[in-house]
């Protein structure tokens, strides 16, 4: 069978608005403004911006020059470094991504239920029978978070957001590039409109005044800073094989370099205005936020939106639009940069990989929006799904993400050699990039991702963790348990597999371009 002519954007504004969309997620609406407020308001900027630099551009750039310089998808790209090794790194964090991207629909599933609460009943005290709650036990928009998480009707919200993904993804770059020409410049609307509330509000400039007022003694703090390198990696979309498949789309004469400082650039200006919005928000009704991007996104935000004097339902409708269109563009770029893995690996139609990868992204996704109660007291998660979203975004997302930025930064750098990375790239580059990209790739940035790990391990072992033992019961240990064991699994074994199977056309095993 011919291999399929391969997809290119139709314009390079539709792939920095696809790039920025994947980037521009949940997180940074809400979890940056909660590291920021945790971490001494406008001084966690400067260790973010450090970490910019240092980690998020580089990394961002190799990305980029991995996926264009081999006009494939990411784990064959991979496969042209560093052979059958290479091509398993790429399958892991494909995988890995993979389970990320199960959860992250589930939670925009939720997203979508409370956009469709927040046309009223959102906004009003109700029970929880579930649980056992009567009405106004909790906030209005806790009781129905935890109302909605409890029932069946949740399932149907997930499988609304798959199908999203699979129509958006279904046409490859051509429809993308359709939705994130509307999605993209929607969220930055939307964003913009609830600064101009968030400042209008009574004490709303004091709130941004507080983000401009930094507390420099954190800095000495290393998790601040431990923090700041995590939410980059992050929020850049760096780890999961997105950026490497969405740059392999590009013509051969594209400036990556150029592209990259532009991608990361409008990431971190959206995370910096909205800043400005939830600050203003929620100190002008008091509100401390938690650091954790479900609780700000279900419960600390609403709850600030329900205490406006006027527009409570516009202005929710506005918020959960907002959430559900920057959330779609992350998703998609996820389901795409699995897709296209699987078709250059297995050379499959575009439509038939869609509906596997939709077919079996559903049934993950159901599995974390289970709405059996384990937990009727709440004092931990409530829900069975929910509880294997936290475990499983415990190891997917806090460690699989660094250690496939880990392993790519080691293969670029030890195999392949960063200077041949390079050698592709200026060519066409505005912005050449100097041999101090070489020993960042090879040293200082395997390094810093070495230290958060170990911090983070540290952590793990010392009580805060999994193994600390001071926060779970014993049976939500042996899940927790489970969980990891699940996790290895499918990811490591699943990417052994994966490497394994036949019916990877292998152009560089054909006669061309090749660094093995």
């Amino acid at each position: 069978m011919a291999d399929t002519p391969r997809d290119q954007w139709k314009s390079k504004l539709g792939f920095i608005l696809a790039a920025s969309g994947s980037a521009i997620g949940l997180g940074n609406i809400v979890f940056f403004s909660a590291n920021a407020y945790k971490y001494g308001a406008g001084a966690f900027y400067v260790p973010y911006l450090i970490a910019l630099f240092l980690l998020g551009i580089p990394v961002m750039i190799m990305e980029l020059g991995i996926g264009h310089r081999a006009q494939r998808a990411y784990p064959e790209a991979m496969y042209r470094i560093g052979g059958i090794k290479g091509e398993w790194i790429g399958w892991f964090g494909l995988l890995n991504a993979s389970v990320i991207t199960m959860y992250y629909i589930t939670i925009l599933g939720w997203v979508l239920g409370m956009w469709i609460g927040a046309f009223g009943s959102l906004w009003e005290p109700q029970a929880v029978p579930a649980f056992d709650l009567p009405s106004g036990t909790l906030s209005n928009s806790m009781s129905y978070f935890f109302d909605m998480i409890s029932k069946f009707e949740t399932v149907a919200y997930v499988v609304i957001v798959w199908i999203l993904n699979a129509a958006i993804v279904w046409s490859g770059t051509k429809s993308i590039e359709r939705a994130v020409k509307v999605f993209v410049p929607l969220m930055w609307i939307f964003m913009i409109v609830l600064i101009f509330r968030g400042i209008t509000l009574p004490d709303g400039p004091q709130g941004i005044m507080l983000l401009f007022t930094p507390d420099f003694e954190v800095m000495k703090d290393f998790e601040v800073w431990q923090g700041a390198f995590s939410q980059i990696f992050f929020t850049l979309s760096l780890g999961f094989g997105i950026m490497a498949t969405y740059a392999s789309y590009l013509p051969k004469k594209s400036d990556q370099s150029s592209n990259a400082l532009t991608i990361s650039f409008m990431n971190c200006a959206f995370e910096y205005i909205a800043g400005l919005a939830i600050f203003a928000i929620l100190f002008a009704f008091a509100i401390v936020p938690k650091a954790s991007t479900l609780s700000m996104t279900f419960f600390v935000l609403p709850e600030g939106i329900g205490s406006f004097p006027v527009g409570v339902q516009l202005f929710g409708i506005m918020f959960f639009t907002l959430l559900l269109t920057a959330g779609l563009t992350s998703s998609v770029s996820l389901v795409e940069a699995l897709a296209a893995g699987v078709i250059d690996k297995f050379n499959l139609p575009r439509k038939t990989v869609v509906l596997i990868v939709s077919a079996i992204g559903v049934i993950g996704s159901v599995m974390f929006a289970l709405p059996m109660v384990i937990d009727p007291g709440l004092a931990g998660n409530g829900t069975l799904g929910l509880t294997l979203l936290d475990f499983f975004d415990h190891w997917a997302f806090s460690y699989g993400l660094l250690i496939c930025g880990l392993l790519e930064c080691l293969l670029v750098g030890w195999v392949l050699g960063p200077e041949k990375l390079r050698e592709s790239i200026n060519p066409h580059a505005k912005i050449k990039v100097g041999p101090i990209f070489d020993w960042m790739i090879k040293v200082v940035i395997p390094a810093v991702i070495l230290v958060i790990l170990g911090f983070s391990i540290k952590n793990e072992m010392s009580g805060d963790g999994l193994y600390g033992g001071t926060t779970e019961t014993g049976t939500m240990q042996n899940l927790h348990v489970l969980v990891l064991a699940g996790w290895l699994v499918f990811t490591i074994l699943g990417a052994m597999a994966l490497t394994a199977a036949g019916g990877f056309r292998r152009r560089s095993d054909a006669g061309g371009d090749s660094d093995v």
